[in-house]
């Protein structure tokens, strides 16, 4: 199996604003990564070479932030490194830079006079660790020699340092190529080695390092690293010279050493290393391709399946997570149970959708699932209507892959039973079950749930189109599960329910002038902002709309929302539409649900186009192409981005990596376009 590549060239170096916003992630599966530029500028504080999660997969700490490379060739000097501070690019290493390679990991080529630099980066699985792998050939009549510096720091991966304001407090200890860094706040050790090269102490402080993607967002853009020394390899002419330079992170030093040691000291260790964790990839991609020998390969493919990958990370003990997004986001509910069908169903993962299902059922409170579980705490947050409802649908969707009914029954049931049961008599947030058999609940509970200065931003307190559409089918899917369980009386309160939903649905959500749905139904009146919630009501299984709705809807939305990277979320002609998803934090906010293009809807609009019998084949496969084959080479190489602005060109914005963003295209894709269906799926819906 080959792996993809995506290679960018010296002529696209040239142009420096362009080329800097290419950037590279490698994860580690434990929650931690590496990432940075294709011209090596770290241009944001969640950049570095080792960001460590120090309590898997949260606690996520910038440890290494770089290295950066210095070439000798007689007496002249050539720095290989590229910093961005306020006022100027010092140095500019990137002049050097002939060839920066994905394939799969990260791959620099230096050229200086005739000297060639390789450095290759990537991350041993379940190890909070980077290797960084140098090939040196001197192609030169005179010996060449190359200095390595590291820059340390130790920080949680939202914070930023300030030396004088806020000193790391840390011990430095070294031991021949290997030096080791203790660090109390946050309480942490992180050792890096060579594996040629003894380490040559000169200490400095690399101050005032510029994050220009920070600056932009008015988020903290400026940090200071610690460059305690070098080491040195010499490369005599017509010679290569092979080496590598190690770091590992944890809590206490020990388990650093027993990190490195399991590498190896030597190339040929880290070669093994290399060669071991590109077999991993390849047999992802050949276990998919043998489960699935009916769908054509493409390098776009193999990138989205090996970026499915990256979001699943292990936790304590058994625990199976998913990263909502890299870089900032965590674990959020919501997002994993969107997600799990194309990160984990659709690419045959099912032991690890079954841990997650249970770790999530096992935080549930009050029939409400976790809208997130904090980064640094550990602890869960519930303020959310829908995550609870898009886990009854993994649940179906589960069942729809794996046929599975004898782990539902014993492990979910109860939970599930208690979810309807908490909805029905209220919980927390003002969810409930009104009069009118539909779910009302608070404000900013929905994924629309951005806020400027303590106000939602969209609120849509009352009832909201899609939480209508996913109660209804979670209700359909309980009542299936019922009777597949001989629980006959509760089957028919669970279809009474279902019934009385859908009716109040189709009298109060219809918009007759609009041909459409309303966004929300309240008290006080609807809300006919044209957004792209109502096509979750085509997508699900369990639909309330007839054939006729249903394709109004798609119309309306495929008119007036739908690009080539995602779904505008709100339509252009509204007057509180944003085009521009840019500028500080309250900018971007205002813009979020107000225009911004998500890629993640346009896995339910292939969907309901499926469902409604409004588009092709071709066409299906068109409205995805254009993500599948531009974006993946944009922004976060090999994945993709989490927004893009609503005004063309659609420039990609937010997170580089998003799980939903590769998951629900991902998704519509093999279930809806190449037509590999759930195995179980027919045996299910008609239980």
């Amino acid at each position: 199996m080959k792996l993809p590549t995506i290679t960018i060239t010296r002529e696209a170096f040239e142009h420096f604003d362009e080329a800097i916003r290419s950037e590279w992630l490698v994860t580690n599966g434990l929650g931690g990564y590496a990432s940075s530029t294709v011209l090596g500028v770290n241009t944001r504080k969640y950049h570095g070479l080792l960001v460590a999660a120090l309590h898997p997969p949260g606690d996520r700490t910038v440890c290494l932030a770089k290295l950066d490379e210095e070439v000798s060739v007689g007496s002249n000097s050539y720095p290989l490194a590229t910093n961005e501070f306020h006022d100027k690019i010092f140095p500019q290493g990137h002049v050097y830079l002939k060839e920066f390679a994905l394939d799969p990991f990260p791959r620099y080529v230096y050229e200086v006079q005739d000297v060639e630099v390789r450095k290759t980066v990537f991350m041993p699985k379940e190890q909070n660790a980077v290797v960084v792998k140098y090939q040196v050939l001197n192609q030169g009549r005179a010996e060449a020699k190359i200095r390595v510096y590291p820059l340390i720091t130790c920080r949680h991966f939202h914070s930023v340092i300030d030396r004088l304001k806020n000193p790391m407090n840390f011990s430095q200890q070294q031991n021949g190529g290997e030096v080791e860094f203790t660090f109390n706040n946050p309480k942490a050790t992180v050792t890096v080695r060579s594996t040629m090269s003894e380490f040559n102490e000169k200490a400095t402080w690399i101050e005032r390092l510029y994050y220009c993607e920070e600056a932009s967002r008015g988020e903290s853009s400026t940090d200071d690293c610690y460059q305690p020394g070098y080491f040195e390899v010499m490369v005599p002419h017509k010679r290569e010279r092979d080496f590598a330079v190690v770091a590992a992170a944890s809590e206490n030093s020990q388990e650093c050493r027993e990190t490195l040691d399991a590498f190896g000291n030597t190339i040929y260790d880290v070669n093994g290393q290399l060669t071991s964790e590109i077999e991993e990839r390849k047999n992802l991609l050949t276990k998919f391709y043998d489960a699935h020998n009916q769908v054509p390969t493409s390098d776009w493919l193999n990138w989205l399946l090996l970026a499915a990958d990256a979001f699943i990370a292990k936790g304590a003990g058994d625990r199976k997570a998913v990263m909502a997004g890299y870089f900032w986001f965590e674990t959020w509910g919501r997002d994993t149970f969107i997600s799990l069908p194309g990160l984990l169903l659709a690419t045959g993962r099912f032991e690890d959708a079954r841990k997650i299902l249970l770790d999530f059922t096992r935080h549930s409170r009050q029939g409400l699932i976790p809208n997130f579980i904090q980064d640094l705490s550990g602890e869960p947050a519930y303020n959310t209507v829908d995550a609870t409802l898009w886990y009854v649908n993994a649940v179906l969707q589960y069942l729809k892959y794996t046929g599975d009914f004898k782990f539902v029954q014993q492990q979910l049931w109860a939970n599930l039973k208690a979810i309807v049961e908490s909805h029905q008599r209220g919980t927390a947030f003002g969810i409930r079950l009104d009069s009118d058999g539909l779910l009302a609940h608070g404000p900013r509970l929905t994924w629309m749930d951005a806020e400027v200065d303590g106000e939602a931003v969209t609120p849509r307190a009352g009832k909201a189109v899609e939480i209508q559409a996913l109660w209804y089918n979670a209700l359909k899917t309980m009542q299936l599960l019922a009777t597949k369980f001989d629980e006959l009386r509760l089957a028919e309160n669970y279809a009474e329910l279902a019934l009385e939903a859908q009716e109040s649905f189709n009298a109060k959500f219809w918009n007759g002038e609009g041909g459409c749905l309303f966004d929300v139904v309240a008290a006080s009146g609807v809300d006919a902002s044209f957004r792209p919630n109502q096509i979750v009501a085509v997508a699900l299984d369990f639909t309330m709309l007839d054939k006729d709705r249903a394709e109004r809807v798609v119309d309306v939305v495929q008119r007036e929302l739908v690009t080539p990277y995602g779904l505008r979320t709100l339509a252009r002609s509204d007057s509180r539409y944003k085009g521009m998803y840019v500028g500080d934090r309250r900018s971007r906010d205002q813009a979020y649900h107000n225009g911004t293009v998500w890629a993640w809807l346009l896995g339910p609009y292939v969907t309901a186009c499926r469902k409604a019998q409004v588009s092709s084949d071709y066409e299906l496969k068109q409205r995805l192409m254009s993500l599948f084959t531009q974006q993946i080479t944009q922004a976060g190489l090999g994945t993709i981005s989490e927004v893009f602005d609503g005004d063309p060109p659609h420039e990609p914005r937010g997170c580089i990596a998003q799980a939903w963003s590769v998951a629900e295209p991902l998704r519509a894709y093999l279930e809806d376009v190449v037509w590999i269906r759930p195995k179980y799926e027919k045996e299910v819906l008609q239980a």
